[in-house]
């Protein structure tokens, strides 16, 4: 029930840790009051915290897709790199910094149906850790079973402190190599996922092109194998609590010739904000202060 699930009354945080996680780490200490979010972004929530992710479908027209198609193939012809290791894929290919190549993706990175599931579960000034575009190719096989925060060592369970998307730009299927996750797993403590559990058995993001995964980053969850003869194009753009360091260096990764194109709010996401009271500053300032005076 979305009202316990969202409570946000601070006397509950009380208990065992595990039930510490039920109310704090659940409930995500939400940002937003609930009646400043449409009635389908609460749905979404509401479904993010119980099972860890949520699929809002068919939000990019035919259209919108071909141009993503258009601008990302210059990057994933034959001879394109591949995977430089088992979890990137042998058969996988990645573009990266996606924000120094294209402007056809920024509005994808900013869609209002996402901002309003960040806007109520993270804190202001959250920045993207990540944004690439995968390309999974016939014959690769499934990636290992992950959370994405991993390398954030603070013991299981807590609060996500990143929330991730994948956006399909070709349908997902079952066979094409569509991300599996395991539902529930982000309130797991110490358990890592065994095949002989069926409790455990992952279930693949089944979805239509233009539709978009949003999950928590302490959702277990992986590549697909592809076992179709078709590539599995999407793109993921990942974003993180504006304390914590970004994947990417957004402020190195994308030319400075570029930025007078981009939004307030791409600036923001990069990094060019401030996170009160003053991580982010440059020589006491605002960085967009200093930006102005290269």
């Amino acid at each position: 029930m979305a009202h316990a699930i969202l409570s946000e009354d601070p006397s509950l945080l009380k208990g065992s840790r595990s039930q510490k996680y039920a109310l704090e780490s659940d409930a995500f200490c939400l940002r937003m009051p609930l009646q400043n979010v449409s009635a389908e972004g609460q749905a979404c929530i509401a479904q993010l915290l119980e099972k860890g992710y949520v699929i809002i479908p068919n939000l990019l027209s035919p259209e919108k897709l071909q141009r993503i198609r258009d601008v990302l193939k210059p990057h994933l012809h034959d001879l394109a790199p591949k995977g430089r290791n088992n979890f990137e894929g042998a058969l996988t290919q990645r573009v990266y910094s996606l924000l120094n190549k294209t402007r056809e993706l920024d509005d994808v990175l900013c869609h209002p149906r996402v901002l309003e599931i960040l806007d109520s579960l993270m804190l202001p000034n959250y920045l993207v850790t990540a944004f690439l575009a995968i390309n999974i190719l016939p014959k690769e096989a499934a990636q290992a079973l992950h959370h994405d925060d991993q390398f954030v060592e603070v013991p299981r369970p807590h609060r996500a402190f990143s929330i991730a998307t994948i956006w399909a730009i070709d349908d997902f299927t079952a066979e094409n190599g569509a991300t599996v996750v395991i539902p529930n797993s982000h309130k797991w403590a110490d358990t890592i996922p065994s095949p002989s559990n069926p409790q455990h058995s992952p279930v693949s993001v089944v979805m239509p092109a233009g539709s978009v995964v949003v999950f928590l980053s302490t959702l277990w969850h992986g590549g697909g194998a592809n076992v179709s003869d078709s590539a599995r194009l999407a793109v993921s753009a990942q974003y993180c609590e504006p304390w914590l360091r970004q994947q990417e260096n957004q402020i190195l990764a994308v030319n400075r010739e570029h930025l007078p194109y981009l939004s307030e709010k791409v600036l923001s996401l990069m990094g060019y904000s401030i996170h009160p009271p003053f991580i982010g500053h440059v020589n006491g300032q605002h960085p967009l202060k200093t930006l102005s005076r290269l």
